[in-house]
């Protein structure tokens, strides 16, 4: 069972406030998962009053977490077997999750 401090809590909210989701992802209970669009990361609760990310941000592959990996010159997210094309679009759809995502957790938004 997670607790979490009131700051940690209000800077939920601000995610919230800022068109993220929080969500669960079963397998890693212990941290809180964030989504917006098609990106998703696991953050994990700073002693204190901040998170810190416990993956990468990621592109989500049928709703779950995925690898990036490079196959036949190729970029893709992958998860379990399954895969899509890491494209242009994707990739920058992920900078931008990140980018927005690590100005929240830096408290400039």
């Amino acid at each position: 069972m997670l607790t979490l401090t009131a700051e940690q809590v209000q800077l939920l909210r601000r995610m919230i406030g800022q068109g993220f989701e929080v969500v669960a992802f079963p397998m890693f209970e212990r941290y809180i998962g964030v989504r917006k669009g098609n990106c998703a990361v696991l953050l994990d609760p700073a002693p204190g009053t901040r998170f810190r990310f416990y993956t990468a941000p990621c592109y989500l592959v049928e709703s779950h977490l995925s690898a990036c990996i490079e196959q036949d010159g190729r970029q893709w997210f992958v998860w379990k077997g399954k895969r899509v094309e890491a494209t242009p679009e994707r990739m920058a759809e992920l900078a931008r999750f990140r980018q927005e995502l690590e100005r929240l957790l830096e408290g400039s938004v």
